[in-house]
């Protein structure tokens, strides 16, 4: 693997690079996903025949995901195959079947969810990072887009933004997204939050966004998906495809530990004007809040009597 990849998982970097792939190395990316033990143990002949293509196929493969050729990729794997075999307790299979009973539901989605946060750690490039945080915390103002699921993340990251000073502003609406790309300047940072980094309206949103001079970021699951082509600085999640994806499980999850880690780095940069801002808004909301016994209980309230 490169050094930009070699303490992540290489499976990780082929579904997220999967959809970028020639077809042809789209077939040797799933035979090698489907069993990734048997990969390590094949001859590369073996491997070319069972996705029905060439070796040199299964040689431009390892080099798009960024591995110098067969006998790294075999290494590799074979490396996070005994990795996975030490959770193989805790590993409860991706897809939720209907027959499964409710106890084995639970196990299935805190795994998936506990892997997409420990593989998105893995793979996420500290170094892009740091420059999405130095922006962020230089930005005149901060614009997040997201539809659908993406939307609650967005709006995640701008009420934590805002809870600390940051100027912020989250819109799921295309026709606000665009007119809030549109006055955007340089010194202000546009954040779009894309799983399939393929949502036309956010796409589209962030382009507008970087016409005008504003610092552009995506955060998606595919490095190389249409979002990745207007944004300035890429971070990426690591959360699988499951039978329920379209429910935004995993990927919601990946996505709120990166904007918690972009959060923490911001408030950083700040740290009088951040402690100041969380006394001044945890006083705020004070008053709202139902005052608990320690056993969790309402206190009674105090009638003056």
């Amino acid at each position: 693997m490169t050094a930009e990849h070699s303490e992540s998982s290489p499976l990780v970097r082929i579904r997220s690079l999967l959809p970028g792939l020639a077809r042809a190395e789209q077939r040797v990316a799933k035979v090698v996903l489907e069993s990734p033990s048997t990969v390590a143990r094949r001859s590369i002949t073996e491997v070319a025949e069972a996705a029905g293509t060439s070796e040199t196929t299964v040689t431009r493969f390892c080099k798009a995901i960024g591995v110098g050729g067969y006998p790294e990729l075999r290494i590799a794997l074979a490396a996070d195959t005994a990795r996975s075999e030490a959770h193989a307790d805790r590993d409860l299979g991706g897809d939720i079947n209907p027959d499964d009973d409710l106890k084995t539901v639970v196990g299935k989605v805190t795994f998936a969810d506990s892997r997409a946060v420990e593989e998105t750690a893995d793979q996420l490039d500290i170094d892009v990072l740091a420059e999405v945080v130095s922006a962020v915390a230089n930005a005149g103002r901060v614009d997040v887009y997201g539809v659908g699921a993406s939307a609650f993340v967005a709006l995640d990251l701008q009420q934590k933004l805002h809870r600390i000073g940051r100027v912020s502003f989250a819109w799921n609406d295309t026709h606000i997204m665009l007119t809030s790309a549109a006055v955007l300047k340089p010194g202000d940072v546009a954040v779009a939050i894309s799983h399939t980094g393929a949502t036309a309206d956010t796409v589209e949103a962030l382009r507008v966004a970087r016409e005008h001079g504003a610092t552009t970021v995506a955060l998606t699951n595919y490095p190389t998906s249409p979002i990745a082509e207007v944004a300035d600085l890429v971070l990426t999640t690591a959360a699988r495809e499951t039978t329920f994806r379209s429910g935004a499980t995993a990927s919601r999850i990946a996505q709120l530990t990166v904007v918690d880690c972009l959060f923490i780095g911001v408030a950083q940069r700040h740290l009088d004007e951040t402690i100041k801002a969380l006394d001044s808004t945890r006083d705020a909301v004070g008053p709202h809040r139902l005052e608990t016994r320690h056993d969790g209980r309402r206190k009674p309230r105090d009638t003056g009597k």
